[in-house]
């Protein structure tokens, strides 16, 4: 026997208490989440982002599945549309710092002295496999950054 469905808009059912069904109160978030084609639905997705991050979210809200489901949609159109050549890694080593408020003193610990410091970052001299790696762990710059067919071909 086929099923026939309503087209009139109808009350939404409870769901029924069976034995599987835990006491507590169960039901699945509705969210209503435009997808993200355009780049004036990235940036409208991207300005409700901003809304939410500027919120206290509880755990398992449905704010936080907002959240969630946002930050997927906006991470999938910008992979698809918003693809950039790999930053340089002396570019991405001067963003980390001014994000993070360092001078070039704080690298220290990672390169080495001072003149070091401050030869690297005017790229008159390279960056070794050892400081690559503190950089990477210190700054959480992915390690492709700095090793890949752009860098390799100016060496």
């Amino acid at each position: 026997m086929k099923q026939k469905y309503s087209t009139s808009p109808e009350k939404p059912r409870k769901p029924r208490k069976t034995k599987e069904t835990p006491k507590i109160r169960q039901e699945m978030l509705m969210l209503t989440i435009p997808p993200v084609r355009t780049e004036e639905e990235y940036r409208a997705a991207y300005a409700r982002l901003d809304e939410l991050l500027a919120l206290t979210i509880d755990e398992g809200s449905e704010l936080e599945a907002e959240l969630d489901t946002l930050t997927t949609l906006i991470y999938a159109y910008e992979q698809e549309h918003h693809r950039s050549e790999p930053l340089d890694p002396i570019d991405a080593i001067k963003h980390e710092m001014e994000e993070r408020g360092w001078k070039n003193k704080d690298l220290e610990p990672l390169i080495g002295p001072k003149s070091r410091v401050s030869e690297i970052l005017n790229r008159k001299r390279y960056l070794t496999l050892d400081q690559i790696n503190n950089l990477h762990k210190a700054l959480n710059i992915p390690l492709e950054i700095f090793i890949n067919d752009d860098v390799l071909e100016n060496i």
